[in-house]
């Protein structure tokens, strides 16, 4: 891959995933859904309190998020403190945390048990957030899910990451599926429910994600990672709904969730008796649209026409601008660099 594009994508990514920038308020746009929690069958507002009372049904409830959005996190803790009133015992799994990061995370709930000091809960913090590989990220990033996690350390909830080890996720996105070890592959599940149109539909959305700047094997074993990851996440779903006391609680991003696809469909595909409601917080889109384009089911050969999830909480936007037109920018400027002044790969 031509050096400037492989820089390109990995700043591209890393801006529309991780950023952590806020509204301007000057940008702000006005609207009447934010705030809004819609029940998407029929289109309709129901009151926070409605909605509780119907998920408390489900086995596995998804929270899906944009993992930036403070407000989508507070809502998140809003949810889960609510069913603990009503006398539920969520497990809380975590897309952000791997499955091999479980016994950190329950290390961490058992510190619980104990009273400590200000300055040991904060040894203790710190520890955490190192073995789990967070001191890199930022630390509002992180208080966004240790806030989570405090929740379930109080209440001794049952906790779990579920997602692929970041080392794995790494090797796959690096070397493609087929290119890796056998030992690697042992530690890879597959729901084997993959068909050409979901293929096409995710390569479409990496393409769009990453600017239009299309490359054919780099968008392949990024495909590659994404359906090795909705797989593992979803065998780790299954496996906390085994072991559950009360309903299962997903803290995951949402397009792991939209339309039913990705992993909701995968769980299905292990265990169709697993009852499973997905609650999307979603950001208003920057230009001002109509409830029913929000609600608009994707039209996917051998799919089932569904709205993007069955409960849809609006919020403000982080951001109204447009990380294309910053990175468009920033390639241009390391087009304009000498050869021996561009970063190095």
């Amino acid at each position: 891959m031509n050096r400037l594009l492989f820089l390109f994508l990995i700043f591209c990514s890393l801006s529309l995933i991780q950023s952590c920038a806020t509204v301007n308020k000057s940008m702000m746009r006005k609207d009447p859904l934010i705030g809004k929690l819609i029940y998407a069958k029929t289109g309709q507002t129901i009151d926070f309190d409605s909605m509780i009372k119907d998920i408390c049904s489900y086995d596995v409830i998804y929270l899906s998020e944009k993992h930036n959005n403070p407000a989508h996190h507070k809502f998140q803790e809003k949810v889960i403190r609510r069913l603990i009133e009503k006398g539920l015992k969520p497990s809380i799994g975590f897309e952000f945390f791997s499955m091999d990061d479980t016994p950190y995370l329950l290390n961490f709930v058992d510190s619980g048990k104990a009273s400590h000091s200000k300055k040991i809960n904060k040894i203790i913090e710190a520890n955490l957030r190192r073995k789990l590989g967070w001191d890199t990220h930022t630390d509002k990033m992180w208080k966004y899910y240790f806030d989570l996690l405090n929740i379930a350390k109080k209440e001794n909830l049952q906790v779990a990451g579920i997602d692929l080890s970041t080392p794995l996720k790494k090797r796959i996105t690096k070397k493609g599926i087929k290119n890796i070890t056998p030992i690697e592959k042992d530690e890879i599940f597959s729901t084997k429910t993959t068909g050409k149109a979901y293929k096409e539909y995710m390569l479409s959305i990496f393409k769009a994600v990453h600017c239009g700047m299309g490359n054919e094997k780099m968008q392949s074993r990024m495909y590659d990672t994404w359906i090795a990851r909705n797989d593992k996440m979803a065998l780790s779903i299954t496996r906390l709904y085994k072991h559950r006391k009360g309903p299962v609680i997903i803290i995951i991003g949402g397009g792991h969730t939209e339309y039913g696809l990705g992993v909701i469909d995968r769980v299905r595909a292990i265990d169709k008796t697993i009852k499973q409601v997905n609650i999307t917080m979603r950001e208003i889109s920057v230009r001002s649209s109509d409830l029913s384009e929000y609600l608009m089911p994707l039209d996917l050969k051998g799919f089932k026409m569904v709205p993007p999830a069955d409960y849809l909480k609006f919020t403000q936007r982080v951001s109204y601008a447009d990380p294309c037109e910053k990175f468009k920018k920033s390639l241009k400027k390391m087009k304009k660099l000498p050869v021996d002044k561009k970063p190095i790969q």
